[in-house]
C-alpha cells in the first residue's frame, strides 16, 4: 500500500510533498528546481472510473450548491439546522488570500516553515488553515469541548439552539483531539510546534532540520477542569511520535484509574529529545517505537502521576513473535502490501471487552478485558481501502463500521468519477471474535473538485430497534445512515453546504458529527460549530426521534463507547410499533390495538393477555430484528415506565 498519501492531513510533519518537507524538517532536496513547485492542492478532476465501478450521484441536490465561507448554499433532508457559531477569534486565520501577510506569518511563526515563498498558493492556504483547524468533540453535562490544532473551545449547550462560548484555551500543537472524564480533560498533541507550557512561540527550523528541544511537547496533555473557565495543565506525558488521536478507556472493574490508548502516526523524534525513541521502520528491532500503541494509566485522584505503563505489540505475528505481523492489501489494485505499524484511531467498548482499531492498512479487533494489555484477536484488510481511519460498534457489539480516509482528508474524493467503494464505510459483523465483511456505504451525493470529502468521524443515534449512525464527511457535510441490515445500508438524513471556495481546494467541512442528548453537533473545521436536530421523514418517525431523545447520558467520549439503555416508556413502545408498521410485520388492526395499549395508563389482565398473544404469535414467524422489537414491546406494555 502506498501509505504516505493517506497522511495528507499530517503534511507538516510527514513531508508528503516536497515543500511540506520544509515544514517538518527544514530541508529541500538538492534537485528541487527554482521557483514555486507544482501545487499539490490545486483542484484536479477525477480520472475515469475504473471498470465496473460506480461513482457518486450528480442528480442529488447537494451536488451544485453555491459556494461561500459563511454564505454558502445549504440543503438538508431529515435534519433541521438549529444554530451555527463561528470559530473564536483566537482560532481564525482571518484571510482567504494566500498573499495576505497573515498567511506567511502563520506559516513561519506557528508552523516554523522558514521560506513559504517556495510554496504554491493553495499549499500555503491549506497548511496555514491547518494551524487553526477545528478537530474532535467531547461532552460532559451541559458542556461541549471542541478541539483545535491551536487549542480548545468550551461551549455551554444547556440550550442547544442558543449554544454559547464559555472559554477558549490557546495551546498549539495539533491535532487537539479531546476527551473528558470527571474533572479531567485529555488532549492529543503531535506537531513539532507543541510546547510543554502551551506557549505560542515556535521552535526554529534550521537548514538541517528540527533540533532537539527540551521544551517541545508531543504526547497527551492532562488538564484539571474543575474551573471550566480556566483549565489547568496538571500532566504532560511525552511519547516518541506524539499523539494523533487517543482513546479514553474506562475499566469496569477499576474506578480509581482510567487508561489512555495513544495512536501515533507522526514522524519519530530523536533520542536526544526523548530517550528511547530510536528505531528503524524498515528493519524493526524489538524495541522499535513503531508497531505498537502506548497505554497511559491515569490515577483519577492523582493525575500528575500518570505515566505510560505498557506499549503493546498489537501487530505482532503470533506464530514467530515478529513485531510486523499484519499488512495492508494491494490498495486500489495498484499499491503494494506493506506492514501495518500504527493505528489511526481505536474505539473501545469496555462493557463487551472489545476494541476496534482502524490501523493504517488494517481493521483489527482487540481483546481489552485487561485494559492495560490489549491483545489482537483478528485483523482484516481490503483492496478498496486506502487508510483505515476510525471505527464504531453497533450497540449490541455484533457489528462494526470502519471508515476509509482515502486522500487523508484533504482530497476531493466524492466527485462523480470517484468510486463509491473508495473513501467509504465498510460494515462488518462480528462472529466468534472474527470480522466478516458485509457491505460498503458512502455518502451518495457527488461533490465538486474543490470539496475535500471522505468518510470521517461519527456516532450512534440511540433509536431503539435500529442501528443508526450520524457521520461527518468533511465538505460532503453530515450524513445519517441506517445499518440495521448490514448488507443493505441506507442514508436517511443529511445536511450539506456548498464549497468554501469554487476555485481552490480549501480545508473545511465537518470533522466530527455526534449525537448527544437529543441533538447532533458538528465540528466544522473552517467555520465553527453547527447544531442540528432530527425531523420526521419517510425514513424516521417522530416517535423514533422522541425515543432517542429520552436517552440521556452524563457525558460522551465517542471513542470510549458505552452501552445505550432505553427507558421502557411510551415513546420507545410507539417507536417499535412504527418500525413494525414499516416492515409490514403486523396487520393494520394489530398495529391499532398495540398503539392503544401503549398509550393506555394501565391494562387489565384480559387486555394484557390479548397483546401478549398478538406479539408472541407474530414474533414466532418474524425475522430476527422484528422478533426482538416484538418481545421488547411486550415488556413495555406489561411494565410501562411512562
Amino acid at each position: 500500500m502506498n501509505r504516505l498519501p493517506e497522511f495528507t492531513f499530517r503534511l507538516v510533519f510527514l513531508a508528503v510533498f516536497t515543500f511540506a518537507a520544509v515544514a517538518a524538517f527544514g530541508q529541500v532536496p538538492k534537485s528541487t528546481p527554482a521557483g514555486p513547485p507544482p501545487d499539490p492542492f490545486a483542484p484536479q478532476s477525477a480520472p475515469p472510473l475504473p471498470a465496473g465501478m460506480t461513482g457518486s450521484n450528480t442528480s442529488d441536490p447537494r451536488f451544485k450548491l453555491t459556494p461561500g465561507l459563511y454564505n454558502a448554499g445549504e440543503t438538508s433532508m431529515g435534519l433541521k439546522h438549529l444554530s451555527f457559531l463561528k470559530k473564536p477569534d483566537a482560532f481564525q486565520l482571518g484571510t482567504n488570500d494566500p498573499n495576505d501577510p497573515k498567511v506567511d506569518a502563520t506559516l513561519k511563526g506557528t508552523l516554523g516553515i522558514p521560506d513559504p515563498s517556495k510554496m504554491g498558493g493553495s499549499t500555503k492556504m491549506v497548511l496555514s488553515q491547518l494551524a487553526f483547524a477545528n478537530s474532535d468533540l467531547a461532552f460532559q453535562g451541559k458542556h461541549l469541548f471542541q478541539g483545535n490544532f491551536y487549542g480548545v473551545s468550551i461551549y455551554d449547550i444547556s440550550d442547544p439552539a442558543k449554544a454559547k462560548l464559555v472559554t477558549t484555551m490557546v495551546c498549539p500543537g495539533g491535532q487537539g483531539d479531546v476527551s473528558v472524564y470527571k474533572n479531567l480533560m485529555f488532549m492529543s498533541v503531535e506537531m513539532d510546534n507543541g510546547r510543554v507550557d502551551c506557549g505560542t512561540q515556535f521552535f526554529p527550523v534550521s537548514a538541517t532540520g528540527t533540533s532537539a528541544e527540551k521544551d517541545r511537547f508531543r504526547g497527551v496533555r492532562i488538564f484539571d477542569i474543575s474551573d471550566i473557565t480556566h483549565p489547568k495543565q496538571v500532566a504532560a506525558i511525552q511519547t516518541c511520535r506524539g499523539s494523533h488521536t487517543h482513546t479514553l478507556v474506562l475499566d469496569p472493574n477499576d474506578p480509581n484509574n482510567v487508561y489512555i490508548y495513544v495512536s501515533e502516526t507522526s514522524h519519530l523524534r530523536s533520542n536526544e529529545e526523548l530517550a528511547g525513541c530510536s528505531g528503524d521502520i524498515k528493519n524493526p528491532d524489538p524495541n522499535s517505537p513503531f508497531f505498537k500503541i502506548d497505554v497511559i494509566k491515569v490515577p483519577v485522584k492523582a493525575p500528575a502521576e500518570a505515566k505510560i505503563v505498557t506499549s503493546p505489540r498489537i501487530f505482532m505475528d503470533p506464530n514467530n513473535g515478529g513485531i510486523a505481523g499484519i499488512s495492508s492489501a494491494a490498495t486500489h489494485g495498484t499499491g503494494k502490501p506493506t506492514p501495518t505499524d500504527q493505528c489511526h484511531d481505536i474505539t473501545a467498548y469496555p462493557e463487551i471487552g472489545l476494541a476496534a482499531g482502524a490501523c493504517e492498512g488494517n481493521g483489527i479487533l482487540l481483546d481489552i478485558r485487561d485494559p492495560a494489555n490489549p491483545k489482537r484477536i483478528d485483523a482484516v484488510n481490503d483492496p478498496n481501502y486506502s487508510y483505515w481511519h476510525s471505527a464504531t460498534f453497533s450497540n449490541d457489539g455484533k457489528k462494526v463500521v470502519f471508515t476509509d480516509e482515502w486522500g487523508g482528508g484533504l482530497g476531493a474524493r466524492c466527485r462523480p468519477n470517484d468510486p463509491n467503494v473508495w473513501g467509504a464505510d465498510s460494515i462488518f459483523t462480528i462472529n466468534n471474535n472474527k470480522l466478516q465483511f458485509q457491505s460498503y456505504y458512502k455518502m451518495p451525493a457527488a461533490q465538486g473538485d474543490t470539496e475535500n470529502c471522505v468518510a470521517h468521524n461519527g456516532s450512534l443515534i440511540p433509536i431503539p430497534g435500529r442501528d443508526i449512525m450520524v457521520q461527518a464527511w468533511y465538505q460532503g457535510g453530515v450524513s445519517v445512515m441506517d445499518f440495521t441490515d448490514p448488507k443493505n445500508v441506507k442514508e436517511i438524513a443529511y445536511f450539506d453546504r456548498g464549497p468554501i471556495d469554487p476555485k481552490s481546494l480549501v480545508l473545511g467541512g465537518s470533522w466530527s458529527a455526534y449525537w448527544y442528548n437529543g441533538h447532533i453537533y458538528s465540528s466544522e473545521i473552517a467555520r465553527g460549530l453547527d447544531v442540528f436536530e432530527l425531523t420526521p421523514s419517510q425514513f424516521l418517525t417522530q416517535n423514533e426521534i422522541d425515543a432517542a431523545k429520552s436517552v440521556h447520558v452524563a457525558g460522551l467520549n465517542v471513542q470510549d463507547q458505552q452501552r445505550i439503555s432505553w427507558p421502557k416508556n411510551r415513546a420507545a413502545g410507539l417507536a417499535y410499533i412504527d418500525q413494525l408498521e414499516r416492515t409490514h410485520a403486523l396487520t393494520a388492526d394489530q398495529l391499532t390495538e398495540l398503539r392503544k395499549a401503549v398509550k393506555a395508563n394501565k391494562l387489565d389482565q384480559n387486555e394484557l393477555a390479548k397483546m401478549k398473544t398478538i406479539l408472541e404469535t407474530a414474533a414466532s414467524a418474524a425475522n430476527t430484528a422484528d422478533s426482538r422489537r416484538m418481545h421488547t414491546l411486550e415488556e413495555i406494555i406489561a411494565n410501562p415506565a411512562m
